[in-house]
């Protein structure tokens, strides 16, 4: 862990798990750490004890992470996303938030989704890698809306390889474009490039297959640039006119 502004680590939490590929940390600093593909289990970092605990049981990696407004958890895996509520009775039990298990190209079907994303209406948000879309599966509905890539109703972007996905309160869409190495976010016109503008590469305006990213509280946007070993952070800047821009 990395204090803001601090190139030195403030704290190191090490733990059983092997292999993690994502985590979620919630707005009290606890922490919900993958560990999946060895151990088959969702860990969760307590705060307050610096203890862990198994919070979900599962049969591969998540390759995302979300914990939503009702403290629901989400685990995205292969060809599916299971959610687990911690007020359930029964400590273990996983339910099927959206795919069939299958892969498949199918309104309800998924292929490799990564990123995932619940708003406060219980809409999830899926970035449905391979099938290089995002899907919006709305609270309870099983089939999925493509609101992002080439099969979309208004097709304004393509994307390949999509790995991350975030919806800020105003309803506008943040996408992690891995396999094109860019952040992409909607607006009035449709979607616009915000990063990672310029190809492929290693400078300070350019990402690598980045594979994760994440908003903090003054909208600057931390991403893990997977290929050129670094976290890059993109200011947010307001132009003359007020409009936001990333720096």
């Amino acid at each position: 862990m990395w204090h803001e502004g601090s190139v030195n680590r403030t704290k190191t939490i090490s733990g059983s798990f092997i292999e993690p590929v994502s985590l979620f940390v919630t707005s009290n600093g606890d922490i919900y750490i993958d560990d999946g593909q060895k151990n088959g289990r969702v860990q969760k970092w307590i705060a307050e004890t610096n203890t862990f605990v198994t919070v979900m049981n599962v049969n591969s990696s998540c390759d995302g992470l979300f914990v939503d407004i009702n403290d629901t958890l989400y685990c995205s895996m292969s060809a599916q996303v299971v959610k687990r509520s911690f007020s359930d009775s029964v400590k273990f039990s996983n339910r099927v938030a959206a795919g069939t298990g299958i892969e498949g190209s199918a309104s309800n079907q998924l292929e490799g989704p990564y990123g995932i994303f619940v708003d406060v209406n219980l809409d999830l948000y899926v970035a449905d890698c391979h099938n290089d879309r995002v899907q919006l599966f709305q609270s309870g509905e099983s089939n999925g809306i493509t609101v992002a890539g080439s099969t979309s109703r208004n097709p304004t972007i393509k994307l390949r390889l999509p790995c991350g996905i975030i919806l800020d309160a105003d309803k506008y869409l943040f996408i992690l474009d891995s396999f094109n190495s860019r952040i992409i976010g909607s607006g009035l016109n449709g979607f616009r490039c915000l990063a990672g503008c310029y190809g492929r590469g290693s400078q300070s305006n350019q990402l690598s297959s980045p594979f994760s990213f994440s908003f903090d509280s003054y909208g600057n946007i931390f991403v893990t640039d997977q290929y050129n070993d670094r976290i890059q952070k993109f200011l947010l800047i307001k132009d003359s006119f007020g409009k936001l821009r990333k720096s």
